[in-house]
C-alpha cells in the first residue's frame, strides 16, 4: 500500500505523453505537405555545376592594369636606375675624314656576300651571345628593313605602302608620301587578297604599327650591361650597352677593335606582321627567336658593323663600331599580337621604354665599301673548322709536306672571300 500522503499521477503523466506524440506528428505531416505543395507550386531552377561556374570565373575579364601598378612599385622607382645616362658621347662623323674607316650597319646579308673594308683580323662574336656573358638591354625596331637578303626582304618586297628600291647607291625613298620616317625593304608575304594582312587589329601599347608591315627588330647585347637586375633594359640602348663602362675604360679597351665585337653585339630579325593568331610568339624581349622546325634564327649572318638608324648613311658614319652583327637571313610572320605583347612587356621594365613602343626609321643600305669583309655563315664557319683540324694532321706527315703548305688555314678561309 502506499502511504497516505502519496498520490498516484501515472494515468495522467500518460495521457499527457500521449497528446505530445501526436502533436509532433501531425507537425512533421503538416512541414511534409508544405514543402511537397511549394515544390509543386514552383519549381526551383537547378544549380549550376561547379565547373560552370569557374569557367564563368575564368571568361570574366581581368581589371587589373599592370602598367599602372608599376607607377607606385617600390621596386621599379625609376631614381634608381644605375644605367640612366651612362650612354657614351661618341658623335657621328664624316665616313671620308675617318683616318680608320669604322665597319658600317646595316648591310647586304644575302648568301655569299662578303663586304670590302679592309678590317684585317677583325673576327665577329659567332657563339651565343649567352656564351659570351652578353645579356640584351634593349629591344627596338625599323620601318621596312635596314639590312638586304635577296629574295628574302629587298626591292621585289610588297606592304602597304610599297618597298624601298634598289640602291643606285644609295638612297631609299620614303617608304609612301608624307612618311615621317624612312622605310626600308620589305618581306614578300603580304597578300592584299588575305585578310590577315588587312585586316585591323586593336593596339594597345605599340604606336604607329600596321598589319601587313615588315619590320626590323633590333636586340642590343652587351656584356658590361646590368645583366640580371630590373635595370637591364634600356631606352635609349646606349645606355644599357655602356651600363657599367666609363669612358675611360671605353679607350682603354678599343685600342684592340676586338675588344668591342667581342663584348657588344645585336640580334637582328625580320618580320611580316599578320593578324592571325596561329603566329603568335609571347616572348619578344629576349632576342632572336629560335626555333629549328619553322627555320627561325637558324640561317645567321655574321659580321662586324656599326649602330644604325637614320642619323646615319653612306656619308655620315657611326664611330659605335665596331660591334658583332647576329642577322636572320629569313623572313617570318609574327601576330600583332606578339608585338603588342611585347610592347606591354617593355612598360613593365624600369627604366621609361616608350621611346621604342613605334617604328624607328631605317638607315639607307650601306655600300660595299663601308661593309666589313669578315662575314661568316654556318657553312663558311665549319668549312674554316674543318681547315684547321687538317692543318695538324698536314705537319705530321713530313712526307706530305708540299701539301701542307698548301693547306688552306682558317685565317686564309676567312681572308676577305667568303662566298658559297
Amino acid at each position: 500500500m502506499c502511504p497516505p500522503s502519496q498520490k498516484d499521477n501515472t494515468g495522467a503523466l500518460k495521457a499527457a505523453v500521449e497528446v505530445l506524440g501526436l502533436s509532433t506528428v501531425v507537425l512533421l505531416a503538416s512541414t511534409i505537405g508544405l514543402a511537397v505543395k511549394e515544390n509543386n507550386a514552383a519549381p526551383a531552377a537547378p544549380a549550376a555545376p561547379a565547373e560552370d561556374t569557374m569557367s564563368a570565373v575564368a571568361a570574366a575579364p581581368s581589371t587589373t592594369d599592370f602598367v599602372a601598378l608599376k607607377e607606385n612599385s617600390i621596386f621599379l622607382d625609376y631614381r634608381d636606375n644605375v644605367c640612366a645616362g651612362a650612354q657614351l658621347a661618341v658623335a657621328n662623323k664624316l665616313c671620308a675624314d675617318l683616318e680608320v674607316p669604322t665597319p658600317q650597319a646595316g648591310g647586304n646579308v644575302t648568301k655569299g656576300y662578303v663586304g670590302d673594308l679592309d678590317v684585317g683580323s677583325l673576327k665577329p662574336h659567332t657563339d651565343t651571345y649567352f656564351q659570351g656573358d652578353m645579356c640584351p638591354v634593349n629591344v627596338h625596331w625599323h620601318l621596312g628593313t635596314e639590312h638586304y637578303s635577296y629574295g628574302q626582304y629587298d626591292e621585289n618586297g610588297k606592304g602597304p605602302h610599297g618597298t624601298a628600291k634598289r640602291p643606285e647607291w644609295a638612297n631609299r625613298d620614303l617608304a609612301a608620301a608624307g612618311e615621317k620616317v624612312r622605310g626600308g625593304f620589305h618581306c614578300h608575304h603580304y597578300d592584299e587578297e588575305d585578310e590577315k594582312f588587312t585586316k585591323p587589329y586593336d593596339w594597345k601599347y605599340c604606336t604607329n604599327m600596321e598589319v601587313g608591315e615588315t619590320y626590323e627588330v633590333h636586340w642590343p647585347h652587351s656584356s658590361v650591361g646590368d645583366c640580371g637586375t630590373v635595370n637591364q633594359y634600356q631606352t635609349p640602348f646606349y645606355d644599357g650597352v655602356f651600363c657599367n663602362l666609363s669612358m675611360e675604360q671605353f679607350v682603354a679597351i678599343a685600342v684592340d677593335p676586338q675588344n668591342i665585337a667581342s663584348n657588344v653585339g645585336v640580334h637582328g630579325q625580320v618580320f611580316t606582321v599578320v593578324n592571325d593568331e596561329q603566329y603568335f610568339y609571347p616572348d619578344m624581349m629576349r632576342g632572336m627567336i629560335i626555333d629549328k622546325q619553322k627555320n627561325m634564327g637558324t640561317d645567321i649572318h655574321y659580321y662586324t658593323g656599326s649602330t644604325t638608324g637614320t642619323s646615319r648613311n653612306n656619308e655620315m658614319c657611326s664611330q659605335y663600331a665596331p660591334i658583332t652583327w647576329q642577322v636572320d637571313r629569313q623572313c617570318h610572320m609574327i601576330s600583332a599580337s606578339s608585338f603588342d605583347k611585347l610592347c606591354h612587356d617593355m612598360l613593365l621594365q624600369r627604366d621609361d621604354m616608350k621611346d621604342d613602343l613605334y617604328p624607328h626609321g631605317s638607315r639607307e643600305l650601306v655600300m660595299d665599301s663601308l661593309v666589313a669583309n669578315n662575314a661568316a655563315d654556318a657553312e663558311s664557319l665549319a668549312a674554316a673548322a674543318a681547315a684547321a683540324a687538317e692543318a695538324p694532321a698536314a705537319e705530321a706527315a713530313p712526307e706530305e709536306a708540299p701539301a701542307a703548305e698548301e693547306v688552306v688555314t682558317a685565317e686564309a678561309a676567312r681572308g676577305g672571300n667568303l662566298r658559297a
